[in-house]
């Protein structure tokens, strides 16, 4: 597949809102939908944005700091719409770490629909 093609801009982007979607629905949640893989809470948090920011930075090249508004946004309202769920806690620490991953991954998605346009 082109990687240029717009069938694979359209896939990267559904698979970037699907994503997010996915990251929402266990973040504001009840902690019992939250999935363990066994590694530690500040570390999922950091891939789980370092991922969705980088399908987003590889989605929306051209339109990056829409894309940077979307993924750290989201890190904040996350983080903040916790406070509603009696059994989760939003914390400026866990938004950080969702800050840094999502920046990560948004450079990372970037660098990659840079070099693969060339």
């Amino acid at each position: 597949m082109d990687l240029q093609s717009p069938a694979f801009r359209r896939l990267t982007r559904i698979m970037a809102w699907l994503c997010l979607g996915y990251i929402a629905f266990v973040t504001v949640g009840p902690i019992w939908v939250r999935p363990e893989t066994g590694f530690s809470p500040r570390l999922e948090r950091l891939v789980a944005f370092a991922v969705v920011g980088t399908l987003f930075g590889a989605a929306y090249p051209r339109h990056i700091v829409l894309a940077a508004v979307v993924v750290i946004g989201a890190a904040i309202l996350l983080e903040a719409f916790q406070l509603l769920e009696p059994s989760r806690h939003g914390r400026l620490f866990d938004a950080s770490v969702k800050i840094v991953g999502g920046a990560m991954g948004l450079a990372t998605g970037w660098i990659f629909a840079w070099l693969t346009r060339r």
